[in-house]
């Protein structure tokens, strides 16, 4: 039997953190890709993008591999698309650094080291592996295959109302709600920068989680003369807006910037990367990950794909009443259409055999990634605004966003197990 009493931490990271500005960037410009896409009559289908970004002082770095509209190449005085040596087309370097520039600048970098209009940006993305493209595309190929081979979890749990981990759901509550303030210059908030970190220490009691013992956040500060008392002072009224009424109590511990001062931010600071920051991503350790990153990947990288798609399914279990906890693990191969394994836990709260439930999520849900791109709706410029603040408890937007979070699967998966 699962302990009932006990104590669990998870970190969140602001949008401003080195490794959010990556994935912010990476992302950004997967949904250029897609935009782009569109306006040109390409069929979305057929993009391709696996971007990486670095940065650090007042540098960026974009590479990877794409498959883009030609308003995204390179063209002679002719019209006609420049291709390398190889024969590749040539990418045109100058939209992308567009929308970096502008997430940059969305973010707040307006400092000496990191700044939006004077960072340097290199853009080095070329065309996609033939290689790969055999396995993945989709024209005269009805079984398409998975991008790469690789296992993905999705978790749910009935600990908050988005059925996502009390940690991670508050932790990365504390950081939106400080960057909103931050943004809109509420209260003293304007004196902050836009990079900062959180953490929370939630307990549980009977196996719900009750109130936070330890309280974490480090922030950055633009005011150098600001002390760690001081940032508390401004800190403290968003945190306790953002946890539930009397999760704070006398007992609670407060770690607000302990190191001190923290003046210089951002890539500045540290250097930042693509996909570093996966837990933070997913459940903030209180669920298996499989070590793929999703951010600056199109929807046929099942790295990102199913890991929306086992969410999506674990969501809907926990949703459909079928258990208070549901864990599922989904495998691929490259170029494999259908799943490998489906597996599921229901952590000794489901009220229907796991077994039954793995057989049932196959009937109801096509698993290929053909099947989860068209389910889901992926095909589209919905990516950026997942780069901060987790992909996962976050509301269905009316763009299409955030789709794996509906739980409209419910119905016929109650169906399905009763059959």
């Amino acid at each position: 039997m699962a302990r009932q009493n006990y104590l669990f931490t998870s970190e969140s990271v602001s949008e401003g953190h080195p490794d959010k500005v990556c994935d912010r960037i990476s992302d950004e410009i997967v949904d250029l890709v897609f935009r782009e896409a569109k306006n040109a009559g390409m069929d979305p289908a057929q993009v391709r993008i696996a971007c990486e970004t670095l940065a650090t002082t007042n540098r960026v770095v974009i590479a990877g591999e794409v498959r883009v509209p030609d308003s995204l190449l390179k063209k002679g005085k002719d019209g006609k698309v420049l291709k390398d040596a190889a024969g590749a087309p040539v990418i045109n370097p100058s939209k992308f650094k567009s929308v970096a520039r502008k997430a940059i600048k969305a973010i707040g970098y307006e400092q000496a080291g990191f700044h939006w209009k004077k960072a340097r940006i290199d853009v080095l993305l070329h065309g996609q592996s033939a290689d790969i493209a055999v396995g993945v595309d989709e024209k005269g190929n009805k079984d398409v295959g998975a991008g790469d081979q690789g296992i993905m979890f999705g978790y749910a749990t009935r600990e908050t109302p988005e059925l996502l981990p009390a940690p991670i759901y508050y932790a990365h509550k504390i950081l939106e709600t400080l960057t909103t303030a931050r943004k809109a210059g509420e209260g003293q908030a304007g004196k902050l920068g836009p990079d900062a970190k959180s953490q929370v220490t939630v307990r549980y009691e009977g196996g719900k989680p009750v109130g936070v013992t330890q309280i974490v956040v480090s922030t950055q500060h633009v005011d150098d003369k600001l002390t760690s008392k001081d940032v508390q002072k401004i800190i403290e009224p968003f945190v306790r807006k953002a946890l539930p009424e009397g999760w704070i109590t006398k007992d609670t511990v407060w770690h607000v910037n302990p190191t001190g001062k923290f003046v210089v931010g951002g890539p500045d600071g540290d250097a930042g990367l693509t996909g570093r920051k996966i837990i933070v991503d997913t459940y903030g350790g209180a669920a298996p990950h499989g070590g793929g990153a999703f951010s600056g990947k199109d929807p046929t990288k099942v790295d990102r794909s199913a890991a929306y798609a086992a969410r999506y399914l674990a969501k809907n279990v926990v949703a459909a009443g079928l258990a208070d906890r549901c864990t599922i693990q989904l495998s691929y191969a490259i170029g494999v259409a259908k799943p490998l394994s489906i597996y599921v836990d229901l952590h000794d709260t489901g009220k229907v055999e796991a077994s039954k439930l793995e057989t049932a999520l196959a009937e109801v849900f096509d698993l290929s990634p053909r099947g989860i791109r068209e389910k889901l709706d992926l095909n589209k410029p919905i990516y950026a605004k997942t780069s901060a603040y987790g992909h996962f408890g976050r509301k269905p937007g009316r763009d299409g966003s955030f789709s794996w979070e509906k739980t409209d699967l419910t119905k016929a998966l109650k169906e399905a197990v009763a059959a």
